[in-house]
């Protein structure tokens, strides 16, 4: 039975704000690190076209952010998300760092910014938790400006063939349970490998974007365990 969208945002809001203190920890062990390499590769898309104004969604603990701000000293970057115990970690992060990120409390599918207010949106690893896609990309749209590019990030569903088997089993059995482990919420690192089997597969979502608007290409990584899709808008 499907979970009505307000009733996924409420759960999803509860299970971050419960394992924030552990997610940066368990994001470098679970993905043996790689996740940083993805990052820095959405990264690089983002700034491509030297954006002013970024908005990092679903920023959690404001890796994708802090990371943006750094190679973009000069352009103004907000980090936002809806789990407050998450922005708090981004707050004291950047502090640490010495750098000018402002992080807000937001929800994805009714942003607090005005129309045309960025000029880049990325997403890392959160697009799959919203309650709606095609609503999400509508609003990310709207607070794009003409010519703007959305950066997404995400786990498509595994891949096909024998690495495709081997990480299923890595992904269903052995990451729940460090997970759960590490975290102390075992329902957490559950819902992963749950959330990532139901989400669209990579063309899927490529022509979900392109029906709102966007102008998209996407690439693959590590064998396609992660996905990178570009939208442009129209200038």
């Amino acid at each position: 039975m499907a979970v009505p969208p307000e009733e996924k945002a409420k759960r999803v809001r509860r299970m971050f704000s419960e394992i924030a203190p552990r997610y940066d920890l368990l994001n470098r062990l679970l993905s043996f690190g790689t996740d940083l390499r993805w990052r820095r590769r959405a990264v690089a898309l983002a700034l491509e076209k030297n954006p002013g104004r970024i908005l990092d969604l679903a920023t959690g603990t404001g890796d994708l952010a802090l990371m943006l701000k750094r190679r973009a000293p000069h352009a103004r970057v907000v980090g936002a998300d809806f789990a407050p115990p998450m922005l708090g970690i981004a707050r004291k992060k950047a502090r640490a760092l010495g750098l000018a990120v402002e992080f807000v409390e937001a929800d994805a599918l009714a942003l607090p910014f005005p129309g045309g207010s960025f000029d880049a949106v990325t997403i890392a690893f959160g697009f799959r938790n919203f309650a709606d896609y095609r609503k999400a990309l509508l609003e990310l749209r709207r607070v794009l400006a003409p010519g703007g590019r959305l950066v997404l990030l995400e786990f498509p569903p595994p891949p096909q063939g024998l690495f495709g088997r081997v990480f299923r089993l890595y992904f269903r059995r052995v990451l729940p349970f460090l997970g759960g482990l590490v975290s102390g919420n075992f329902g957490a690192y559950r819902y992963l490998p749950e959330s990532v089997e139901a989400f669209p597969p990579p063309e899927a979502l490529k022509a979900l974007m392109e029906e709102v608007g966007f102008r998209v290409r996407y690439e693959l990584l590590t064998f396609g365990v992660a996905a990178i899709h570009v939208g442009d808008l129209e200038a």
